[in-house]
């Protein structure tokens, strides 16, 4: 099958699933804009650029040659269970940043290749991306094999777009509603009367059907590829996330000015900070309970300026603060315009043209004494604010272009950057799980007992994935998962495993891309699984087994290799969005924030992209 040709740019990510029943064949081909017909012989070091990803004698192989005259990179990745074409499904993903790209089969250990140092900004054009295999007669000798593919590619993502395999230029002996794991017998009759092999058993394929919102598999929603924001990145991810941006403390001693833009649902975080090394004076913009409060001190105590509007509304606004020789600061944001100034004495901020009151500044300097550098969106966990009070963790925000006296500052020169992702355009309350990790929560160990009540809420593409499980070393543990688009509940209080099986009337609607409310009751050998306020129950036989005694962490969205879970029978991690997740035990109600985890792989807290649905 080819498609239309997809680059592989300095930043980018690819993703698929695939199973077969063969041991080689070819899933993926990106042949650069000059490919060789078959059979002419290609120079060495030549500078074709190209990427292909290969089932050879059961193991995956991905050469990529970035076009820059180097020679040709390869990753190898052994099977841990000898082969990969055992006709189970299996994800691979590969992530380029830069000269680095690292290859991830399943949950195994990933495979880093290192491009040659022209390759640091070069995009790897492709002309030609072919998916199972590559037309006789095209091609590169630089391919290690030319067997095509027997089996079921899907859910080939690059870039976070779904590719549409029905919009193929073109494809032979592909069968689109149907896949099959191995290659398809031959119709051989040794006897007139004689019966006809057995055709391979199909894997259940996706019908696919375009709508406004989402690409429909089947039942199944998968999200469209969201769009980002540019030159913009997403902090507090975890209480540490945070750039830090050099600029000329000299120029802002007696006029300083910062503008930047910001979206956010939190209702506190530390936006920006700046201070010299002894903290006497210092500058600082922070959101709590909804609402912008500016300090400020000039070595001589500290002012603070509040404003009543609330911010947390999950839109777009621009904050400008300004300092001038009589010291004035001004925040503003976009959609909602803020300002906080200090002038001639006195402070205030505006928010969509709305001033607080003026409030008259503590003590009788007039510079601001900083280091050149700016906290922004938090503070490393190794530095300590000691004068803004308790609000130092990072904003749960996205936080766009910056600005110092009207210079901006580039991200890039940051001294300091952790904890940061991209923005989506589109943007929703929850956390993302991108289906190849878990976070861990409770490190000590949590302890279910004999009664609990969980809440939360979901949405998601997949009809499988791992939403929660909390184990101990011996059999007691409870969990929740998706299988085959059913949401079951598991309890076992050490005399067995008891079930709660939720299963929609209508095929996959739990996987419709829209959210739902799980809420899951353990009343000692009982148990209550409701979902979109629909119950369904369960109940062990041994009345007199009531606790689940567990010692292990709270694994949400799946859980390492390493780890035994005793009432999940699935490893597959959760692909999409959650939020709201609640633990309650008599009286004691806690809610969990992801970027308060001890352990986060795949997960991106505070931001699931989409519009509400």
């Amino acid at each position: 099958m080819e498609l239309p040709p997809k680059s592989l740019s300095p930043e980018s990510e690819l993703l698929a699933t695939f199973a077969t029943k063969n041991s080689s064949g070819i899933i993926l081909a990106a042949l650069g804009q000059h490919g060789e017909k078959q059979g002419r012989r290609q120079a060495p070091g030549s500078s074709q650029p190209f990427l292909s990803i290969m089932l050879i004698e059961g193991h995956i192989e991905v050469h990529v040659n970035p076009g820059d005259g180097t020679s040709l990179r390869r990753a190898l990745l052994h099977a841990p269970t000898g082969t990969f074409g055992d006709g189970q499904e299996h994800s691979i993903s590969l992530i380029r940043s830069g000269r680095i790209i690292t290859v991830q089969l399943d949950e195994t250990t990933p495979v880093e290749m290192k491009l040659g140092p022209a390759a640091e900004g070069r995009t790897i054009n492709v002309s030609n991306l072919y998916i199972g295999g590559v037309p006789a007669g095209e091609g590169t000798p630089m391919l290690k094999m030319r067997s095509s593919f027997h089996g079921c590619i899907r859910n080939l993502i690059w870039n976070m777009e779904l590719l549409d395999f029905t919009s193929a230029t073109g494809y032979e002996q592909v069968d689109l509603d149907t896949c099959l794991l191995s290659e398809r017998p031959k119709l051989v009759l040794h006897e007139e009367d004689g019966e006809l092999p057995p055709e391979p058993q199909p894997l259940p394929s996706p019908v696919r059907k375009a709508c406004s919102n989402y690409i429909i598999q089947g039942l199944c929603a998968v999200d469209r590829a969201p769009e980002y924001v540019p030159n913009a990145h997403q902090f507090g991810l975890t209480e540490g996330s945070h750039f830090v941006l050099p600029f000329n403390q000299l120029a802002v001693r007696r006029r300083l000015s910062v503008q930047l833009r910001i979206r956010t649902f939190a209702s506190s975080g530390l936006i920006y900070y700046m201070a010299h090394q002894n903290q006497v004076d210092y500058a600082a913009l922070q959101l709590h309970e909804g609402r912008l409060h500016f300090m400020f001190d000039l070595g001589k105590g500290r002012t603070k300026v509040s404003h009543p509007a609330l911010l947390s509304d999950g839109q777009w606004h621009t904050v400008r603060s300004q300092e001038t020789c009589d010291c004035s600061f001004q925040v503003s944001f976009r959609l909602s315009l803020v300002k906080t100034e200090y002038f001639k004495k006195k402070g205030f901020m505006m928010v969509d043209n709305q001033e607080s009151a003026m409030v008259t500044t503590v003590g009788d300097a007039t510079t601001l004494d900083v280091e050149g550098r700016l906290y922004l969106g938090g503070l490393p966990s190794e530095y300590r604010a000691r004068n803004i009070g308790n609000v130092t963790h990072s904003i749960p925000a996205c936080i766009g272009e910056v600005t110092v006296n009207g210079k901006q500052l580039g991200k890039d020169n940051a001294e300091s950057a952790f904890a940061v992702s991209r923005c989506y355009a589109a943007a929703q309350k929850g956390t993302f799980f991108e289906g190849s990790g878990y976070a861990a929560l409770v490190k000590e160990g949590y302890k279910v007992q004999s009664d609990l009540n969980i809440t939360l809420e979901f949405r998601t593409s997949s009809e499988n994935g791992v939403l929660l499980g909390i184990s101990s070393t011996k059999v007691d543990a409870i969990g929740l998962e998706l299988v085959n688009g059913k949401l079951l509940f598991h309890v076992n209080n050490g005399a067995g495993r008891i079930t709660a099986t939720y299963e929609p009337k209508a095929p996959n609607t739990l996987c419709n891309g829209k959210w739902h409310t799980l809420k899951a009751n353990k009343s000692k050998h009982r148990v209550v699984l409701i979902i979109d306020g629909n119950a369904v129950r369960a109940e062990s036989p041994h009345t007199q087994s009531t606790s689940a005694d567990t010692n292990n962490p709270i694994y949400v969205g799946g859980y390492p290799a390493d780890v035994k879970q005793n009432c999940l029978s699935s490893q597959t991690s959760f692909r999409g969005c959650l939020r709201k997740l609640t633990l309650i035990k008599g009286p004691q109600v806690q809610f969990y924030d992801f970027s308060r985890a001890f352990d986060l792989q795949g997960v991106f807290p505070h931001s699931c992209p989409g519009t509400e649905s």
